[in-house]
Protein backbone atom coordinates (compact mmCIF):
# COMPACT_ATOMS: atom_id res chain seq x y z
CA UNK A 1 0.00 0.00 0.00
CA UNK A 2 1.21 3.85 -1.04
CA UNK A 3 0.09 6.41 1.73
CA UNK A 4 -0.44 9.93 0.23
CA UNK A 5 -0.79 13.59 1.88
CA UNK A 6 -3.48 14.73 -0.39
CA UNK A 7 -3.18 18.30 0.60
CA UNK A 8 0.09 18.65 0.33
CA UNK A 9 0.79 16.54 -2.52
CA UNK A 10 3.27 14.02 -1.18
CA UNK A 11 4.26 10.92 -0.76
CA UNK A 12 4.39 9.53 2.95
CA UNK A 13 4.64 5.94 2.29
CA UNK A 14 5.38 3.67 -0.73
CA UNK A 15 4.98 0.80 1.57
CA UNK A 16 2.97 0.55 4.03
CA UNK A 17 2.09 -2.42 5.79
CA UNK A 18 -1.97 -3.19 8.22
CA UNK A 19 -1.55 -4.13 11.79
CA UNK A 20 -5.62 -5.03 11.94
CA UNK A 21 -5.78 -7.97 14.18
CA UNK A 22 -5.55 -8.05 17.79
CA UNK A 23 -1.87 -9.90 17.80
CA UNK A 24 -0.55 -7.64 14.47
CA UNK A 25 -1.69 -4.58 17.06
CA UNK A 26 -0.62 -5.60 19.76
CA UNK A 27 2.89 -6.38 18.32
CA UNK A 28 3.55 -3.25 16.14
CA UNK A 29 7.04 -2.59 15.28
CA UNK A 30 8.19 -4.46 18.33
CA UNK A 31 11.23 -7.06 17.49
CA UNK A 32 12.40 -4.83 14.70
CA UNK A 33 15.65 -3.10 14.71
CA UNK A 34 14.34 -0.10 12.14
CA UNK A 35 11.74 0.80 9.89
CA UNK A 36 13.13 1.42 6.63
CA UNK A 37 12.32 5.02 4.27
CA UNK A 38 10.00 4.51 2.51
CA UNK A 39 7.60 1.96 5.07
CA UNK A 40 4.88 2.69 7.23
CA UNK A 41 2.84 0.79 9.54
CA UNK A 42 -0.91 1.55 9.67
CA UNK A 43 -2.47 0.54 13.29
CA UNK A 44 -6.33 0.54 13.00
CA UNK A 45 -8.26 1.64 16.00
CA UNK A 46 -5.52 3.10 17.82
CA UNK A 47 -5.54 6.59 19.14
CA UNK A 48 -2.43 6.48 21.39
CA UNK A 49 0.63 4.93 21.34
CA UNK A 50 3.59 3.02 23.28
CA UNK A 51 6.69 2.55 22.87
CA UNK A 52 7.95 0.44 25.71
CA UNK A 53 10.50 -2.04 24.68
CA UNK A 54 11.30 0.03 21.25
CA UNK A 55 14.79 0.15 19.74
CA UNK A 56 14.43 3.18 17.81
CA UNK A 57 12.08 6.42 17.54
CA UNK A 58 9.48 7.35 15.24
CA UNK A 59 7.30 9.36 13.79
CA UNK A 60 3.43 8.84 13.92
CA UNK A 61 0.14 10.45 12.23
CA UNK A 62 -3.21 9.80 13.85
CA UNK A 63 -6.16 9.69 11.59
CA UNK A 64 -9.98 9.84 11.68
CA UNK A 65 -12.82 8.14 9.71
CA UNK A 66 -12.21 9.98 6.63
CA UNK A 67 -7.83 9.98 6.65
CA UNK A 68 -7.80 13.18 7.89
CA UNK A 69 -4.70 13.90 10.56
CA UNK A 70 -6.14 14.80 13.68
CA UNK A 71 -2.80 14.32 15.44
CA UNK A 72 1.02 14.26 14.97
CA UNK A 73 3.83 13.10 17.09
CA UNK A 74 7.25 13.87 15.91
CA UNK A 75 10.44 11.94 16.47
CA UNK A 76 9.00 9.79 19.67
CA UNK A 77 11.61 7.76 21.59
CA UNK A 78 11.59 4.46 22.94
CA UNK A 79 10.15 3.82 26.39
CA UNK A 80 7.54 7.16 25.73
CA UNK A 81 3.55 7.32 25.53
CA UNK A 82 2.18 9.60 22.72
CA UNK A 83 -0.90 11.55 23.52
CA UNK A 84 -4.15 10.39 23.44
CA UNK A 85 -6.40 11.74 20.58
CA UNK A 86 -9.56 11.20 21.02
CA UNK A 87 -11.21 11.75 16.89
CA UNK A 88 -8.20 8.95 15.88
CA UNK A 89 -9.23 5.61 14.85
CA UNK A 90 -5.99 4.85 13.28
CA UNK A 91 -2.25 5.30 13.59
CA UNK A 92 0.42 5.54 10.71
CA UNK A 93 4.04 4.74 12.49
CA UNK A 94 6.77 6.41 10.04
CA UNK A 95 10.55 7.10 10.13
CA UNK A 96 11.59 9.89 12.30
CA UNK A 97 11.57 12.71 9.86
CA UNK A 98 8.70 11.91 7.55
CA UNK A 99 6.64 14.23 9.07
CA UNK A 100 8.60 17.56 8.64
CA UNK A 101 9.85 16.26 4.67
CA UNK A 102 5.96 15.71 3.91
CA UNK A 103 5.07 18.78 5.64
CA UNK A 104 2.29 16.84 7.12
CA UNK A 105 -0.15 18.75 9.54
CA UNK A 106 -3.68 18.39 11.50
CA UNK A 107 -6.13 18.81 8.68
CA UNK A 108 -4.08 16.92 6.06
CA UNK A 109 -6.28 14.83 4.14
CA UNK A 110 -4.36 11.37 3.34
CA UNK A 111 -5.18 8.32 1.14
CA UNK A 112 -4.03 4.92 1.39
CA UNK A 113 -4.28 3.08 -2.22
CA UNK A 114 -3.60 -0.49 -2.33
Amino acid sequence: MRIINKTKNTVIAEQAAMADTVLSRLKGLLGRDSINPGEALIITQCRSIHMFFMKFGIDVIFVDKRNRAVGTVKRIKPFLMSPYFWQAVSAIELPEGVIERTKTAVGDELEIQT
